[in-house]
């Protein structure tokens, strides 16, 4: 059985190349397969043969490998051509690269196509991803290239133009305009860089938002959405984000089903604009289908009886276009109530035109999960969960945010598994990842199991999934000094199923300080901490001894024995009063009632040592000496 992964910290921390101009970074892309685009396309017009790339050539293994391999009637008559062989006059680019000139073809890559039709809307980034000056007359050689971030790397990725057709029909992503194909070689580049056309089915908005732009994701479900969700989508899109939402459905996303309102579930959508009418202050969200056709029915839709509020003029600028082009409006509310997952791709500093005013600091760091080695698994296994990978983090400044009182540092975390998509074909699937924040002080070396099992993490991502990336953002609080992380709270004690806790109540934690509090702080320093854990984790062994049945309490008998074995011998009088005092009415006692009476008896214990000062077992106390144990909790 595999671990699953996790890594402290994050794999990666946001992203950016250092080196910005050195190799990978956006001046310098890698070259994908050593393949120069320039060389090659010289060579071919020298030769005057139209180039044909042999590392991504026109068979079934660059269709795919199951649905889509040799042994699919799928593939049987599908013809590969050129642009010129299917049209007169084929254009790179007609009009300009728009949202319209993404249509979905034969391919479950809904979500590839909803990222490039966001991408549409930033001729900076579209631009980059694919380069101008590319055409079917001036210069041509069946050869194009386009520009991927890749793991930390920006690689340029050529493919020859012969794409696949059925009946003279391109078979994947096409465009509005027939003779268009900038979109169809989009995506065979992206095919390539995945090994097949088959690698790109099903897949998250985000993953291709990211491999567009080097950006970060963060997600929203909609159900916990923030109450300020619009504010943040209107900025995002101000500021060039990518968004994309979704609407989660039980079945399968190949079995796509349209439902009376006209939206998609398991679908993915492109989100293109956020506005808010004038007048009546209404809120609008633009969405596009990637199918290029089927769209919202309800109210704001093409047809409807609220854009007969609007005037003309306001009408242009909200760009209302009545037509089946898989674009449309819907009212925000409504949006809420239908969409059930949002995501944000947040641009990186070289990504950004201007980056005076959005500025942020951006870590990379990379590692490996190796069977064996450092693949420790979730907490859920204290003996290698150590192992993983282990990365520190510093925050050196506050955030720079007029609008917020409260100071603090905001940081995103974003952990990324690679090149499973490509693995597919030998059976891949995703791991399931996640990670997690402890606070530390001091040492730079990796941390040792003891540090784990002795703390609890500070925060972590929200659950463990099989994505290719989890991300999460998180706010460090507090004074110069001492910094909390203010996501969730903080149990001294993990949660146990088999213990049937969540963690110690508020008495129980007291009752502990108090306990090993030496000087009477009302705080436990690190020494008097780690006492105390050693202590919790020989009384939870005993614990578990006497639980074997999970049901996570012990019976009043088990009680008498289990004091026993945490070293404490009493008569029966003060078995009586433990009984009485921490069983419930079916006389069993939990882990927390268990816990507060040994540390109260471990009180009592010290207490009685620190009067009986000759050690002959028995003491005498006075009014004010009474009056101090009393005060220990005697």
């Amino acid at each position: 059985m595999p671990y699953t992964p996790s890594g402290f910290f994050c794999d990666r921390l946001i992203r950016e190349r250092e080196r910005r101009d050195g190799e990978g970074s956006v001046n310098k892309p890698l070259r994908f397969n050593n393949q120069d685009f320039n060389t090659l396309r010289q060579e071919s017009l020298q030769r005057k043969s139209l180039f044909e790339d042999d590392s991504f050539p026109a068979t079934v293994e660059s269709l795919g490998f199951k649905e889509l391999g040799h042994k699919s009637n799928k593939v049987k008559n599908i013809v590969w051509k050129r642009p010129k062989e299917i049209c007169e006059n084929p254009q790179f680019i007609v009009g300009g690269a728009s949202r319209t000139d993404i249509c979905q073809g034969d391919l479950g890559d809904c979500w590839l196509l909803a990222a490039i039709a966001c991408l549409t809307l930033n001729e900076k980034l579209l631009y980059r991803v694919v380069p101008q000056e590319q055409s079917f007359s001036e210069g041509y050689a069946g050869i194009f290239h386009f520009q991927f971030w890749r793991y930390g790397d920006w690689v340029d990725v050529i493919i020859d133009d012969r794409i696949p057709t059925f009946n003279n029909q391109l078979v994947f992503t096409k465009s509005a305009e027939r003779n268009e194909f900038w979109s169809a070689l989009l995506e065979k580049a992206y095919a390539k860089l995945h090994g097949s056309y088959e690698a790109l089915k099903g897949g998250n908005t985000t993953e291709a938002m990211e491999d567009f732009t080097g950006g970060v994701t963060e997600f929203y479900e909609m159900k916990e959405a923030p109450k300020e969700l619009y504010k943040i989508m209107k900025k995002a899109l101000e500021r060039g984000s990518l968004m994309g939402c979704s609407i989660d459905s039980l079945v399968p996303a190949r079995f796509e089903t349209r439902t009376v309102t006209g939206l998609v579930k398991g679908h993915a959508y492109s989100v293109t604009a956020v506005e808010e009418h004038k007048d009546s202050k209404v809120r609008l969200v633009r969405l596009r289908n990637p199918w290029g056709q089927v769209e919202w029915n309800g109210p704001w839709s093409d047809n409807s009886k609220e854009w007969a509020t609007l005037s003309k003029a306001e009408k242009e600028k909200l760009q209302h276009q009545s037509a089946e082009d898989g674009e449309f409006w819907m009212s925000f509310e409504d949006f809420k109530k239908n969409y059930t997952k949002i995501e944000i791709c947040n641009l990186t500093p070289d990504a950004l035109e201007d980056d005076k005013i959005h500025k942020w600091t951006v870590s990379v760091n990379e590692g490996r999960w190796v069977r064996g080695c450092s693949a420790g698994g979730c907490r859920n296994y204290p003996d290698t969960f150590w192992t993983n990978p282990q990365y520190r983090l510093r925050l050196l400044e506050e955030d720079d945010d007029p609008e917020d009182m409260e100071a603090g540092c905001t940081f995103v975390v974003a952990l990324m598994q690679k090149n499973r998509r490509k693995e597919r074909k030998m059976g891949a699937n995703l791991f399931t990842i996640g990670f997690a924040i402890y606070e530390m002080h001091g040492n730079k070396q990796h941390m040792q199991k003891d540090f784990f099992l002795f703390n609890s993490s500070k925060v972590r991502c929200k659950s463990y999934i099989n994505l290719r990336e989890v991300t999460q953002r998180f706010r460090l609080m507090g004074d110069r000094d001492q910094g909390v992380l203010h996501e969730e709270s903080v149990s001294l004690f993990p949660a146990d199923k088999d213990l049937n806790t969540e963690g110690f109540s508020l008495e129980s934690c007291r009752s502990m300080i108090a306990l090993m509090d030496m000087n009477g702080t009302g705080r436990l320093n690190l020494q008097e901490f780690r006492h105390l854990w050693n202590k919790i984790k020989q009384w939870q062994g005993i614990f578990k001894h006497y639980n074997a049945d999970q049901s996570g309490s012990i019976n009043s008998y088990e009680m008498r024995n289990a004091v026993n074995d945490a070293g404490f011998r009493l008569n029966n009088q003060l078995y009586d009063i433990i009984t009485m005092r921490y069983a419930n009415e079916n006389m069993n006692i939990d882990f927390d009632s268990f816990i507060s009476c040994l540390v109260r008896l471990e009180a009592m214990f010290r207490a009685f040592q620190a009067f009986d000062k000759d050690g002959d077992g028995t003491i005498r106390l006075s009014v004010l000496e009474v009056r101090a144990a009393e005060t220990l909790q005697v």
